[in-house]
């Protein structure tokens, strides 16, 4: 089954892995964030995989999204060691979408450089790098989990036109659809670039099939729809963190608000669900508010 992106119907993904397993105990205050219990706890991930999709998620995001060769490397494991922990990150999802009815989708997420730096730099970007060095970097990382068997790529939280640039190019080389989102801050990139330049990157690879932004501000997604349509054309993802404020520590009340799915969806939204901060309830609720005529059935995947 070939993953596609619905015109007329909406598919819910889940939300924040990392938070799941911290509210089941782990302490993930690690330079490999939720990546280190591919090594210590896969079946903690699993369970948590289980967890978003009971709560009728259709998309499970790996616990790929921090983990990296030089990463995994300053542990004492070698390149095959690595490649495997980013091949069980795929399967410890599929494992989990054979325990509810219906169909489930596998996303392998794609971090962005800042990501496996662990000093926050995937909010800032401008890493110095080019296009070329960034798409150097991702591409071994990139074939494994490509080659791993997930039904999409997500190249998410990306905060700069030049890293989207060096994720697009490796897109247009693969096989896998893939979506391309960005983290933003108000009409912005993180990297302060306009979004009409970071949804450009994507307008003309096909396989890149949805557009969209994640690890956001609530109140950042109706503008990004609006201008990732106009840009684009494409179907459009967004997957927000809950609107709390991130200084060492989360502060500040949850403003994730699962009513405000329809106007997304209204707006062209076609790929709806939450990053940090967002609970399996959050998403149950989320379903619930796209369960009208609106939302329509389940999609059919195509054969």
């Amino acid at each position: 089954m070939r993953f596609a992106v619905p015109n007329d119907t909406v598919l819910i993904s889940d939300g924040g892995l990392a938070t799941e397993l911290e509210a089941a105990g782990f302490d993930l205050t690690d330079p490999l964030w939720s990546a280190r219990l591919l090594l210590d706890a896969p079946r903690s991930i699993t369970a948590a995989h289980e967890r978003f999709f009971r709560s009728g998620a259709q998309i499970a995001t790996t616990a790929s999204y921090q983990a990296s060769f030089p990463g995994f490397a300053a542990r004492g494991l070698d390149a095959e060691q690595t490649a495997e922990l980013l091949r069980r990150s795929v399967n410890l999802a599929r494992a989990a979408a054979t325990t509810v009815d219906g169909h489930r989708w596998v996303a392998a997420s794609i971090g962005p450089y800042g990501a496996a730096l662990a000093d926050g730099s995937e909010y800032r970007g401008r890493y110095g790098l080019t296009a070329t060095e960034l798409t150097a970097w991702h591409r071994r990382r990139f074939e494994v989990l490509s080659a791993a068997g997930p039904d999409v790529l997500a190249c998410e939280t990306v905060p700069d036109v030049v890293e989207a640039e060096a994720l697009a190019a490796l897109v247009a080389e693969g096989e896998l659809p893939a979506w391309l989102s960005f983290t933003v801050e108000g009409t912005r990139t993180r990297a302060g670039q306009p979004l009409a330049e970071a949804f450009a990157v994507a307008a003309e690879v096909d396989r890149i099939v949805a557009i969209g932004v994640n690890c956001c501000d609530p109140d950042d997604v109706l503008p990004a729809i609006a201008t990732a349509r106009a840009v684009t054309g494409k179907p459009v993802i967004v997957y927000p963190n809950s609107g709390e404020r991130w200084a060492g520590r989360w502060t500040g009340p949850s403003r994730f608000r699962p009513g405000e799915a329809a106007a997304w969806v209204a707006a062209g939204a076609r790929i709806v669900g939450g990053c940090c901060r967002v609970r399996p309830a959050d998403i149950a609720a989320l379903g619930r508010c796209l369960a009208g005529p609106a939302a329509g059935p389940t999609p059919t995947p195509n054969v």
